[in-house]
């Protein structure tokens, strides 16, 4: 890890000739030390942008071209989606299609989620790495902790680096890594002819992260999984979704008005969109996702506070009026 952040836009000449840093929208030191500490972790080459939303647009605009198709997995993350429609003005077109199954034929690009935020599927990866076209993972909820897409056949694995692996909800961070060292490097030609780099605060705090990625996932998994359990006995709660690993989680409550009472009731978990910070958050996605969601859906990410502190909290939030209970 460098000793100090570098913050310098531009480094001098050596000898009348640039050296390996020489202007900070091609690289710079903090960035290219959190790229390779990355890079190690899912197994491949990492390449860092300004955001997940940049690396998604980076991803879909270096590798595609006007009238190829994109599958997306249905359910994952619809901020994804949403990119994708603006990029529809380029002639960019997708699809949706059931990840637990394989791709649709005709297709040029896979868009897998592992799992799928919010409803956390999983998805077929042996059949999609059977199909032709290739394959992109976002591994945000999983993280390298718990899954390493590229070691089963996937070409591309995306993190909003914002979430876990930063993990402290101060850094926006997207994150590209890349099976084929040629794939990685035709993003770094993209990222720099386009601008959409990642600065060298954000990058440090990364690395910050990475140090500590490991033992959060672990004790945010462990908490995760014992709140599902008991979220599923509770009287107030219809349906809870969990993958098993993992600290994201969420459940359904009656409806709208049910949903709002428990984000409104809640002391000790933040009521507030992201996840996979240190602090637990929870929050109705309807107000975002619109009738894509059940209206009664809340997602928890879970942080790192004691587990009978968080239960006690959502246990109390939960103690809806019957009123709300039949919506």
């Amino acid at each position: 890890m460098p000793s100090a952040l570098d913050r310098s836009t531009i480094w001098p000449y050596r000898d009348g000739e640039p050296g390996e840093f020489y202007y900070q929208r091609y690289a710079h030191p903090t960035g290219v030390e959190a790229e390779r500490r990355l890079g190690e972790l899912d197994g491949g080459h990492a390449v860092l942008f300004a955001s997940g939303t940049g690396a998604v647009t980076a991803l879909a605009l270096a590798f595609l071209a006007p009238d190829q198709t994109i599958a997306l997995a249905q359910g994952a993350y619809f901020g994804t989606g949403v990119t994708f429609a603006e990029l529809a003005g380029w002639g960019l077109r997708h699809v949706e299609f059931d990840q637990t199954g394989p791709p649709p034929d005709g297709v040029d690009l896979i868009w897998l989620e592992a799992p799928s935020n919010p409803f956390l599927t999983m998805p077929d990866l042996e059949a999609a790495v059977a199909h032709p076209a290739p394959v992109v993972v976002d591994a945000t909820a999983a993280t390298p902790i718990h899954l390493r897409p590229l070691e089963h056949g996937a070409d591309f694995v995306l993190h909003s680096a914002t979430k876990y692996l930063a993990g402290h909800d101060d850094a926006l961070l997207g994150a590209i890594v890349c099976k084929r060292k040629e794939d990685a490097a035709r993003l770094q030609e993209f990222r720099t002819r386009t601008g959409i780099v990642a600065a060298p605060d954000p990058c440090f705090l990364l690395l910050r992260g990475l140090k500590t990625l490991d033992v959060r996932v672990r004790r945010q998994t462990e908490s995760a999984g014992e709140l599902a359990g008991r979220l599923e006995r509770h009287p107030s709660v219809i349906q809870v979704r969990y993958p098993g690993f993992g600290g994201l989680l969420s459940f359904d409550v009656a409806g709208a008005d049910a949903a709002r009472q428990v984000e409104t009731s809640v002391r000790l978990i933040v009521n507030a969109t992201s996840l996979g910070g240190v602090d637990s958050l929870l929050e109705s996605r309807a107000r975002w996702e619109g009738d894509r969601v059940p209206l009664g859906l809340l997602r928890l990410s879970v942080g790192l506070e004691p587990v009978e502190d968080l239960w006690d909290d959502l246990a109390r939030a939960l103690e809806i009026p019957g009123s709300l209970l039949h919506a």
